[in-house]
């Protein structure tokens, strides 16, 4: 997952760690062993570093329980979690769809801020009814004040935080359209990011101060990811009320079962055509395997007229297929989760419509953007 490091399991969900994850734990760290040996001398310095550390590491464990939040909530919802990862803005819980409606979607975006305000309730509780003090006091007031920004700064209201979400999920709800959603959602997303980028610009170039270089990385981040939000709910739109069957390739590569080996290399490889594997189709269209040209080669060329396509053919598990009703953007999902660019697609009584290829949907795509001739 793009450089990412896996790590285990939380409840199920697959959690991994950014390598960028261990220079920020290592800056925090450093960060607050300082501030607790500067507040506390009489800490030695090998405690100052493992407070520092415990510190920091109970910071990410605030960032992954807030993404667990956003997931325990997916999950009631039937979305599954396909992962967690902790980067160097924080964390992310990738969802394997979105919900099914804005409410939905609402109560997803807004779980992990009320799982942060929920911990700097608790943390500040703990650190009243105790009467903490010294070294544990700063660290439970470190708690609380990281868990409150945490939750305060993801509802600022731009994609791709978690703010964002929830003005796509209302706009979604105004307007019935959940791609005006996104895209309202992105554009606020990229004008927080601009403004992200400019106070941290703006302090350098006039007084030479970097002290707001973070605002600099926090702004790339947004303009980035609430552009890539905003382009792929185009595609998504676009794609809306499309099928599997409407990108299926003209003129498929599809062969008869009954075909002998000759046959099929006169009709469909000498003949010019330059597929390399072909379906096979039974008596009544139904899709029962696939071909490759390069199968021919484990059959003498003296045995190909006495033998049939179907005793050289493998067989196409259903996994590997599509139904022929299945919304496109569904069959875009599974191209990318398998990492394939063709799929067979079906109808429900299992005979074949044709082959569906990455490519046509991409030019499906084009031919939808163009504008029409007037």
């Amino acid at each position: 997952m793009n450089g990412t490091i896996r790590v285990g399991n939380l409840f199920g969900i697959p959690f991994y760690i950014h390598p960028s994850w261990f220079l920020v734990l290592g800056l925090v760290t450093w960060s607050y062993s300082s501030g607790l040996g500067a507040q506390f001398p009489q800490l030695s310095a090998g405690l100052a570093l493992l407070l520092g550390l415990i510190t920091a590491l109970m910071l990410f464990a605030s960032v992954v329980a807030h993404e667990l939040g956003h997931s325990f909530v997916a999950i009631r919802q039937g979305i599954d979690v396909k992962s967690i990862t902790l980067f160097i803005f924080g964390g992310l819980a990738s969802l394997e769809k979105e919900s099914k409606t804005p409410g939905e979607a609402f109560w997803v975006a807004i779980a992990g801020p009320l799982v942060s305000f929920l911990l700097c309730g608790i943390v500040t509780a703990i650190g009243i009814t105790t009467t903490a003090s010294g070294p544990l006091a700063a660290i439970l007031g470190v708690l609380a004040s990281v868990n409150l920004a945490l939750a305060l700064f993801n509802l600022i209201p731009g994609l791709p935080l978690d703010g964002g979400n929830i003005l796509k999920a209302l706009v979604w709800k105004i307007t019935g359209n959940p791609y005006k959603g996104v895209t309202f959602a992105s554009r606020v997303g990229q004008i927080f990011g601009w403004v992200a980028i400019l106070s941290g610009v703006l302090p350098l170039v006039l007084f030479g101060n970097a002290g707001n270089f973070w605002n600099l990385l926090v702004g790339f981040f947004l303009l980035q990811n609430a552009g890539n939000s905003a382009q792929f709910a185009r595609v998504q739109e676009k794609l809306t009320g499309l099928t599997a069957e409407d990108a299926v390739t003209h003129d498929s590569p599809i062969v008869s079962a009954n075909l002998t080996l000759r046959e099929f290399a006169d009709e469909r490889v000498i003949s010019g055509q330059n597929w390399h594997r072909f379906l096979v189709t039974d008596d009544d269209g139904q899709l029962v395997g696939a071909i490759a040209v390069d199968n021919l080669r484990t059959i003498p060329t003296a045995l190909w007229s006495e033998t049939q396509v179907k005793e050289v053919m493998r067989p196409i598990t259903e996994s590997t297929t599509v139904q022929s009703d299945q919304p496109l953007l569904e069959v875009m999902q599974v191209l990318e989760q398998q990492k394939l660019s063709v799929l067979p697609v079906i109808r429900k009584n299992g005979v074949l419509v044709g082959i569906l290829e990455k490519a046509a949907i991409i030019q499906l795509l084009q031919s939808r953007t163009q504008p029409n001739p007037a």
